[in-house]
């Protein structure tokens, strides 16, 4: 289990159209490459990645992203959140945002944008502008809405064993409802 593995795999050429278009295919796919490896940081054993930026985002991907495609509609797809939100404010504390770039600081940053905390959802806008990240940007404001909101993402109720309120129910049932 290597950092260079998961940072290859994540932005290698043509990955970035699948990113938020994930197919069974490709979830079957990071499940079978990935999924030891995601049980290793899920039981503390690869905390030392922390230790370096590229170390940090490949951790952040493990923890943030990796889950919700091998556990696509499941709550086991946000066990590991917590770990990738403690890994990424980590990491921009020790400033390895720095040496990271756009596509790699906007991965780093997502879990905050994924965060149901709404410090977490001001930190991400905040990190997303001065980043100049402007398409990102736009999905951490939208995000930091819902939290405004709701105080959490009804999307998710369902999935997590949550009852929906009257007004997240009517939010879900509109046009305007984020279902990812």
């Amino acid at each position: 289990m290597h950092v260079c593995q998961v940072i290859k795999f994540w932005f290698a050429a043509g990955m970035e159209k699948r990113w938020f278009r994930a197919t069974p295919e490709l979830d079957a796919e990071i499940r079978e490459r990935f999924e030891p490896m995601w049980q290793a940081a899920a039981g503390g054993r690869l905390h030392a990645w922390e230790d370096s930026p590229d170390g940090s985002l490949a951790l952040v991907i493990v923890f943030d992203q990796f889950p919700l495609n091998m556990y696509r509609g499941t709550a086991k797809a946000f066990t590991t959140e917590g770990d990738a939100i403690r890994v990424a404010r980590q990491a921009v504390k020790r400033g390895h945002d720095a040496a990271l770039h756009g596509a790699q600081k906007a991965f780093l940053y997502m879990p905050l944008m994924h965060s149901e905390d709404l410090a977490d959802q001001d930190e991400s806008v905040r990190l997303y502008a001065a980043a100049g990240l402007g398409e990102n940007l736009r999905f951490a404001e939208h995000h930091r809405d819902l939290i405004r909101r709701f105080g959490r993402f009804p999307h998710r109720n369902a999935i997590l064993g949550r009852e929906s309120s009257a007004a997240e129910l009517a939010y879900l049932a509109s046009k305007e409802a984020f279902t990812g």
